[in-house]
C-alpha cells in the first residue's frame, strides 16, 4: 500500500505555493519531481567524488567509474537486460531514438519500409522520416481509432516482409493508451522486422522485462522517473548493438586511432563517446532504487486508483470530453487524463487554473497526428503519480468548473 503523505514528504517541491495557492503538480508526463534522497546523491557526487571515468589510476576517477558503472549494472537488473554491455547511457529518450535511427541508415534502401504508429510522440516520427528521406524507405503508419487506440487488423495487415523496423510507444503521453507491445513484438519478428520500443511514458508506471518481451530496443529517460534531466537509456539486444555503426566519434569510443585508422571499442563504449553526464548517470541508479522500494506493484494499483476517481470526478462536469480509452483494468490505460471543455480553447483553462495553484499541461503534447486524427488544437492532459492524492483531483475538479464558469 502506498502511504501518499509518508510519500510525499520526500519531495520538497510539493510543499510550496504557487500564486499564494498549495501546488498541486499534474505534469508528471512532461517531467517527474525528485525525492530529497536523488537531489542529496547529485549534491554528493560533485562534493566527495567528481572525477572523469575510465581514464584515471587516480582514487577518485575510480570512485567515479565504480559509481557510474554500478548503475549501470543496476539499471540492467531492473529491466532484466541480459548483458549489463546492453545499456547505454543517454541523454534521454530522443537521443536514444536518434542513435537507432542514425544507425539504420546503413541497412535500409529504397523500397523498404519504416512503420511508426498513429499515437507517437514527435520524437518518434521526426527522426524516422529523417531517415526514410536520407534512405528513400518509406514510413508507414499504423492507424488508431476513436477510442485511441492502435487497430491491431491494419497493423497485421500492413506488417511484411518489406518492414525493416517497427517503432512504436509502450503508452502513449498524449492519452494514456497502453499499447499490445508484446503482440506488436511478435508480428514483427515473424516478418524479419526489428522493434524499438519508446518507453518514456511506460517506466514511471511498471518495470519493462525486455527479455520478456524480446524486443530489439528499449528507450526511456531519466528525468520522468525522479532522476535528472539530461539522463536516459537505451537498451539493445548485443547482436544489434554490434552491428550498428557508432553514432558518435571521439573520445572513450575508440580502441585505437591514427590517422590511417581508428577502430572501436566494444560495447557499451562503442555508443558513448565524450565525457558523459557522470553525476546524472550514477543519480539514475537512485532514482530507480527509490522506487524499487515504493514497488511497482504499489505505484501501479495506486495510481489506477487515482485514474479511476479522476475520471468519474472530470466527467460530473457538464460538456467534458475525455479522450483516450476508458478505464478499464490495468492493461488498457495508465494515469493519464487527456480532456477539453466543450467550446473553451484548452490553453485558456489551464491559465485559469494556473492562478489557483494547478499545473496541467495544456497543447498537443508533441502529438499533433493524434490532434489532428479528433480534429482539436489540443487537450489539457491532467497527469498523476504516486505523490498525488485524491483531494489534489477535488481541487483540480473545482478549479475546472471555475474556469469553465469564467470563459463560457
Amino acid at each position: 500500500m502506498i502511504d501518499s503523505q509518508k510519500i510525499r514528504a520526500d519531495f520538497p517541491i510539493l510543499s510550496q505555493t504557487v500564486n499564494g495557492k498549495p501546488l498541486v503538480y499534474f505534469d508528471n508526463a512532461a517531467t517527474s519531481q525528485k525525492p530529497q534522497v536523488v537531489i542529496d546523491a547529485e549534491a554528493n557526487y560533485y562534493k566527495e567524488i567528481n572525477a572523469n571515468i575510465h581514464r584515471g589510476v587516480h582514487t577518485l576517477s575510480q570512485l567515479a567509474t565504480d559509481a557510474y558503472e554500478a548503475s549501470r549494472h543496476k539499471i540492467q537488473q531492473h529491466i532484466n537486460a541480459k548483458f549489463s554491455h546492453e545499456v547505454l547511457f543517454t541523454s534521454g529518450t530522443t537521443h536514444g531514438i536518434n542513435l537507432v535511427a542514425n544507425g539504420f541508415a546503413s541497412f535500409l534502401k529504397p523500397g523498404d519500409e519504416v512503420m511508426v504508429s498513429a499515437l507517437e510522440h514527435h520524437s518518434n516520427i521526426v527522426p524516422w522520416q529523417m531517415l526514410c528521406e536520407k534512405t528513400g524507405a518509406k514510413l508507414v503508419v499504423i492507424p488508431m481509432n476513436e477510442t485511441g487506440e492502435l487497430i491491431r487488423s491494419e497493423y497485421e495487415r500492413l506488417v511484411s516482409d518489406k518492414t525493416k523496423i517497427v517503432t512504436v510507444n509502450h503508452i502513449s503521453n498524449a492519452l494514456g493508451t497502453i499499447n499490445p507491445i508484446k503482440w506488436m513484438i511478435e508480428k514483427a519478428h515473424e516478418v524479419g522486422a526489428a522493434v524499438l520500443i519508446d518507453g518514456a511514458q511506460a517506466t514511471p508506471h511498471l518495470k519493462p522485462d525486455v527479455q520478456d518481451l524480446e524486443c530489439d530496443f528499449y528507450v526511456f529517460s531519466g528525468h520522468k522517473i525522479c532522476g535528472p534531466t539530461g539522463t536516459g537509456i537505451l537498451y539493445g539486444k548485443e547482436a544489434w548493438l554490434n552491428k550498428l555503426p557508432p553514432y558518435q566519434g571521439g573520445g572513450e569510443m575508440i580502441a585505437t586511432v591514427s590517422f590511417e585508422k581508428t577502430t572501436y571499442a566494444e560495447l557499451p563504449h562503442k555508443f558513448e563517446a565524450g565525457t558523459p553526464n557522470i553525476a546524472g548517470g550514477i543519480v539514475l541508479g537512485t532514482a530507480i532504487d527509490y522506487l524499487n522500494a515504493i514497488g511497482f506493484d504499489n505505484i501501479a494499483a495506486y495510481e489506477h486508483e487515482l485514474l479511476e476517481y479522476g475520471t468519474k470526478r472530470l466527467l460530473e462536469i457538464e460538456g467534458l470530453k475525455i479522450y483516450g480509452p476508458e478505464v478499464s483494468g490495468l492493461t488498457q490505460k495508465t494515469s493519464v487524463i487527456s480532456f477539453n471543455l466543450d467550446g473553451i480553447h484548452p490553453y485558456d483553462v489551464g491559465t485559469i487554473i494556473d492562478k489557483l495553484g494547478i499545473a496541467v499541461r495544456t497543447g498537443h503534447h508533441c502529438a499533433q497526428p493524434i490532434m489532428d486524427f479528433f480534429q482539436i488544437p489540443g487537450t489539457l492532459r491532467a497527469s498523476f503519480a504516486f505523490y498525488n492524492t485524491k483531494e489534489e483531483i477535488d481541487a483540480l475538479v473545482e478549479a475546472v468548473k471555475r474556469a469553465q464558469m469564467m470563459l463560457s
